[in-house]
C-alpha cells in the first residue's frame, strides 16, 4: 500500500504542488488552529507527512524549529527548494528515525488519511515514540460517519469518524484535548484532534 501512495504522489507531485503547495491554499480556520497549537509547543517541530513542505516552511518563518519528513521523494525535493532553512527528510511515519522524545509536538496534517485503518496505530505508536512527555500531536482527517475508504483524487483515502480517530488516539497513549470539526459546501467534512503525550502506550492485551 504505502509503495502505491508513493507511486501516485510521485507521479503527480508537481501538480499537487501547483494546486495545494501555498499557505495561501490553506483554510483560514486550519491555519489559525495549527498556529495556536505549534505557539503551545516548545522544541521542535515534527511536519510528518510535509507534502511540499508549505507547512513546514509557514511554521520555520512562524520562528519555530522544524523537521518535515515525507515518503515521496519528489515531495523532499520540492520543499528543500521552497523552504532551504528546513531539515527536510525522506521517511516512513512509522520510521522516522528520530531518537525518542526527540521532538516537542508531531503534525500529522491528512498525511494518515491513506492508511488503511490497521496501519494507522504503528504511526501514532512512532509519533508516541518521539515526542517527549506530554509533547503534542495534532491530527487533521477527513470526517465521516464510517469508517471507510473513498476514491480520493491521488489514490485511494480513509473517512474516520472523530470518535473512532479519538480511541485510536488514547490506545496510543494520547490524552485528547481538543476536537474541531468543519462543514461546508462543495469541500469534503474534516476534522482535527489535538492531544498530548500522556501514558504509556496501550498493548495488545490491554
Amino acid at each position: 500500500m504505502i509503495e502505491r501512495v508513493v507511486e501516485a504522489y510521485g507521479q503527480r507531485a508537481d501538480e499537487y504542488t501547483a494546486l495545494l503547495g501555498a499557505m495561501d491554499a490553506v483554510h483560514a480556520a486550519d491555519r489559525e488552529l495549527v498556529e495556536r497549537w505549534a505557539s503551545d509547543r516548545t522544541g521542535t517541530l515534527l511536519d510528518a507527512g510535509c507534502g511540499q513542505g508549505h507547512w513546514s516552511g509557514h511554521l520555520a518563518r512562524l520562528g519555530h524549529h522544524v523537521v518535515g519528513l515525507d515518503a515521496v521523494p519528489r515531495f523532499v525535493e520540492i520543499a528543500r527548494t521552497a523552504a532551504p532553512t528546513v531539515d527536510f527528510r525522506t521517511g516512513a511515519l512509522e520510521a522516522t528515525g528520530l531518537p525518542a522524545g526527540a521532538v516537542g509536538g508531531v503534525l500529522s496534517w491528512y498525511s494518515l488519511v491513506h492508511h488503511a485503518p490497521e496501519r494507522v496505530p504503528a504511526a501514532l505508536a512512532e509519533f508516541h515514540r518521539v515526542v517527549r512527555p506530554d509533547g503534542g500531536l495534532l491530527v487533521g482527517f477527513f470526517d465521516g460517519d464510517t469508517l471507510e475508504p473513498f476514491d480520493h483524487a491521488v489514490t485511494t483515502a480513509w473517512r474516520w469518524p472523530v470518535e473512532q480517530m479519538a480511541g485510536a488516539l488514547t490506545d496510543a497513549g494520547f490524552a485528547v484535548e481538543e476536537v474541531v470539526r468543519r462543514a461546508e459546501p462543495d469541500a469534503r467534512p474534516h476534522a482535527a484532534i489535538a492531544c498530548r503525550a500522556a501514558s504509556p502506550r496501550r498493548s495488545a492485551g490491554d
